[in-house]
């Protein structure tokens, strides 16, 4: 469950973007969207383009292996009756049944954090290195994950103690309650999260004075977006990818983006990338994002709630369960929500996607730089495929993948320019 949660606050934190071209104008009769789009897809050639597949096309199993590792582990927990003894370590510690929960949490994910640590290890070490996408070395790779060990230590003992305590009170209809509990629950990390998580992983710095910064100022006013502070931030020492946000709610409300950004891309693609994420923030997809999810994972604890005692009655004694209210359960709602979430992704990449495009079609819009966004759609084919089928893009982006943003920027400035002329995008520079 821990691991289900982090996914959900991840999935919170919308990606940015990327680049930079020499772009020589080749005057054309007339223009042609689908040429026009050609000439940036088909720079990616060769050895690049069958890297970039593989890359992406393994993620498709990492999906069905990361759940089968995480249901593995809520196997072994269960049956070697480890969970039954968290919980009567919890008991052993407090007589207050409001506390035990909270308590079994700390051993349940510290024993979940190393049994899946050598997968960890591979996925989000080893492979990123071998495909060249990670600037960390394996110290400072684990460090990051020690402080997301501890961030779990602390949020995930609070969770399970609300969630048990409707539970206790309400049985019947306690996954109705836990979805409010779990919509809180992030509605609190989309307010903390800028201010007091993201500084945890990175620096974060005033942006320079100067045209650029200008630029970005006068877009966010357009929209009432607050930016009297932009920030830039040190990713680049953990990865080179490009991205950029407008996080946080009220009060704790920024507008971010990370120094790769700004050292491997021209203005007209900060601006393509700034507008995208704007468009986030104007059109409420936070919001729609906590709503969607809230009701996702509503139907993911009606699941539970209707299966969990089923399969605590007839496995129950040999796990050393008692009931859906023993926080010893834990792993096995967890592995029931793991299944679901599985079954889910499909639905799950799709309503993102649909997000994403709106905000690539309002920061198309707002930035008016369709040659800048192409260029930075070819960017994030580094780790995405460029042109996959339409039900493969279905299935498994959660972008729209960089053909269709192309070809959406194309289509633009057909329709928006006036006296559109075609381009030859040539090779990606500023690498």
């Amino acid at each position: 469950m821990a691991r289900i949660l982090l996914f959900i606050f991840a999935v919170l934190l919308i990606a940015g973007l990327p680049a930079e071209m020499a772009l020589a104008q080749n005057a054309a009769p007339a223009f042609d969207v689908e040429q026009a789009s050609r000439a940036y897809i088909d720079t990616l050639q060769g050895a690049e383009l069958e890297k970039s597949n593989q890359y992406f096309e393994g993620g498709y199993w990492l999906i069905l292996w990361g759940a089968l590792v995480a249901i593995l582990v809520d196997l072994l927990i269960l049956q070697s009756r480890l969970s039954a003894r968290f919980r009567d370590w919890a008991e052993r510690v407090t007589v207050r049944k409001w506390l035990q929960p909270a308590l079994y949490a700390l051993p349940y994910v510290i024993a979940g954090f190393l049994f899946t640590l050598p997968w960890t290890i591979y996925t989000d070490f080893f492979r990123e290195q071998q495909y060249g996408l990670m600037s960390q070395n394996v110290g400072s790779w684990f460090g990051e994950h020690m402080i997301g060990l501890a961030i779990s230590l602390v949020v995930f003992p609070l969770l399970i103690m609300a969630i048990f305590a409707v539970i206790r009170r309400a049985p019947k209809t306690w996954w109705i309650w836990g979805t409010g509990v779990i919509s809180i629950f992030l509605f609190i990390g989309l307010l903390l999260g800028p201010v007091f998580i993201s500084p945890l992983f990175n620096d974060y710095s005033e942006m320079a004075e100067g045209p650029l910064r200008d630029r970005i100022v006068a877009m966010a006013a357009e929209y009432d977006i607050p930016a009297d502070n932009i920030y830039v931030f040190d990713q680049s020492k953990q990865h080179k990818r490009i991205s950029a946000n407008v996080s946080g709610i009220g009060p704790t409300i920024r507008v971010s983006l990370n120094d790769n950004l700004l050292e491997r891309t021209d203005p007209a693609e900060v601006a393509a990338v700034m507008g995208h994420e704007m468009g986030h923030y104007v059109l409420g997809h936070s919001w729609r994002t906590v709503l969607i999810l809230a009701l996702i994972m509503a139907i993911g604890l009606f699941i539970v709630a209707r299966l969990a005692p089923q399969l605590i009655e007839r496995h129950g004694a040999k796990w050393g369960i008692g009931s859906i209210a023993d926080p010893a359960a834990i792993p096995l709602l967890s592995l029931i929500l793991t299944v679901y979430f599985l079954a889910a992704t499909p639905a799950i990449n799709s309503l993102i996607r649909i997000n994403e495009s709106e905000a690539d079609r309002f920061g198309l819009d707002t930035a008016k730089e369709p040659d800048g966004f192409a260029k930075v759609a070819m960017r994030l084919s580094e780790y995405r495929k460029i042109e996959p089928g339409p039900v493969e893009e279905m299935l498994f982006f959660d972008h729209p993948s960089g053909a269709t943003r192309v070809r959406m920027s194309m289509q633009w400035k057909a329709n928006h320019v006036e006296n559109p002329v075609m381009v030859n995008p040539g090779k990606l520079e500023k690498e």
